[in-house]
């Protein structure tokens, strides 16, 4: 696995791939949050939190990262480097997890320099500090699962066809319909809506973003990352 994934993560900083990830996340994240004067703002919210950001984030990664997983498969079975990859004496297991862990750790990369902006928060706090790092924390952990559920996603979607862009579009519909298609068709459904609403990703990232860790809400986003791996793993042992 471990040779599979320094691969594949070699493979996104010898091209632009990397740099535009990392750049286009932080820049429009920056954006929002600290130079356009509209109700992102955080020096326009008047209390000291990060929920401007957690609200963004989500939506970004969403395209982001079909945009990093579009290639990870869909490239292999055009070239047909595919063939020659089966027939090392690794698993297929090893090949999805390793292509799924170097795309999760590019991600990691492009969140990391945010907590800058915790810092900048807890500064810009009155008092300096008044921020609530367990909601914080607990939507940093929110934000990890479910960026490692749409990697998932973006890895299998990529499995379904040799053009990238068919395999990015359809990474973004996917991972959009789990993340708010449960929440837009929930009020069809009238009393139900709420649970209708827990099959969806956003009620659980916001249940963890409140700072309660709900074993159930890392369960919900466990289960969904290793059904689409599984699912991976089945289409790559059929091709």
């Amino acid at each position: 696995m471990f040779p599979i994934l320094k691969k594949e993560f070699n493979s996104f900083f010898a091209s632009p791939i990397a740099y535009l990830v990392i750049g286009v996340f932080l820049l429009v994240n920056g954006l929002f949050l600290w130079v356009f004067n509209d109700d992102f703002n955080i020096l326009n919210a008047g209390f000291a939190d990060l929920n401007n950001f957690f609200f963004l984030a989500p939506w970004i990664l969403l395209f982001l990262i079909p945009a990093i997983t579009m290639k990870t498969f869909a490239d292999e079975f055009q070239s047909g480097t595919i063939e020659i990859l089966k027939t090392r004496p690794i698993s297929n297991w090893q090949i999805v997890l390793g292509k799924f862990f170097a795309a999760l750790s590019l991600i990691v990369i492009a969140i990391i320099p945010t907590f800058v902006y915790v810092y900048s928060v807890n500064q810009l706090g009155n008092p300096v500090g008044n921020i609530d790092y367990g909601s914080t924390i607990g939507s940093y952990l929110g934000l990890f699962l479910l960026a490692s559920s749409y990697a998932s996603i973006g890895l299998f979607t990529s499995t379904l066809s040799k053009n990238q862009i068919v395999a990015f579009l359809l990474g973004v519909f996917i991972a959009f319909f789990f993340y708010y298609g449960f929440d837009a068709i929930a009020d069809l459904f009238g009393s139900s809506s709420f649970t209708v609403k827990l099959f969806g990703m956003n009620e659980h990232f916001k249940s963890i973003s409140r700072g309660v860790i709900d074993t159930r809400d890392i369960l919900y986003f466990l289960s969904i990352t290793i059904f689409f791996l599984f699912i991976t793993k089945q289409k790559l042992t059929n091709e």
